[in-house]
Formats: structure tokens, sequence, C-alpha cells
């Protein structure tokens, strides 16, 4: 059954979900609020209905994740080159640091499936669903992804 949007319901139940989305491909605060934004206003352009919360939170993190991949590829963002990152909290614990940060240096095409599976609990075929690729890949590219981490944060980790 489909249900009718609320907006407003719709921007409570899931902008924190698609902001860490966002920061996981900028790594900072204010290119992640301006994706957030900009992702849900393309639900405000063109508000659609969705069969339930689960179908509500795969769209919106799929369309997040195109709206960041577009701004990365801009002219804007190639023209204001490489900016400083926020710097991380100060409760922040170096480890946490260092894993953040080589989750955000990994190639593009891991960094959704990472998010997905290990920061938002979804299985393989759901996040296949998600990037249009198939379940197989998915499993393939968290594997490369877990390599490459474990090579950037040293074997001991």
């Amino acid at each position: 059954m489909r249900m009718p949007i609320d907006i407003t319901a719709v921007f409570k139940r899931h902008v924190k979900t698609v902001y860490r989305l966002c920061y996981s491909y900028f790594g900072n605060a204010a290119d992640a609020e301006d994706a957030t934004q900009a992702t849900f206003m393309k639900l405000v352009a063109a508000p659609r209905e969705f069969n339930d919360v689960e179908h509500e939170k795969a769209w919106l993190l799929a369309c997040a994740a195109n709206v960041c991949k577009d701004e990365l590829k801009s002219a804007r963002r190639m023209r204001a080159g490489d900016m400083p990152h926020d710097v991380p909290d100060a409760g922040a614990t170096v480890e946490t640091s260092d894993v953040l940060q080589a989750v955000l240096d990994l190639p593009e095409q891991y960094k959704d499936c990472v998010y997905l599976h290990y920061y938002e609990g979804y299985r393989a075929a759901e996040i296949a669903a998600m990037v249009g690729a198939p379940p197989s890949t998915v499993r393939n590219r968290l594997s490369d992804a877990r390599k490459l981490l474990r090579a950037a944060l040293g074997a001991d980790t």
C-alpha cells in the first residue's frame, strides 16, 4: 500500500541518515549540509509516494549518493581544489579519525557500499538495489574495501 507523503515527517525521519551519507563523501560539515539540503529539495520539487518507510529511506539514500557524486564531479568543485577537512571532534579518538579518514580516502565505488553496509546495516542484496549493481558486485566491493582499509590502517587493526 502506498503512503501519502508528509515531507516534514520524511525529513525528521531521515535527515541524520542522509547527512551521515553525505558527510562520508565530503568529509566536512558544510558540503554535507548542502548535499543533504539538495537531496530533500529534490523530494520537495517532485513529491512521490513510497511503499513504506524503508522504500522512502532507500530512495533518499540513493538520491543523496547521486547528489554527492554530481557535486564531486562539478566544475565548481574542481576549481575549488582540495579544501582541508573539518577538524574531528575533540572527543574523537585517534583511531576513529584514522578509520574515518581511511573510509573517506576509499575510491568512490566503495564508499556507498561501505557506508550502507557498516553504518546503516543494509545487506548486500538491499545495497545492490540502491546502487544499481548485482549483489555479487556489492559483496566484491565490500571485500575489496576491507582489504584497502586493512592496508591503509595497518594489519594490526
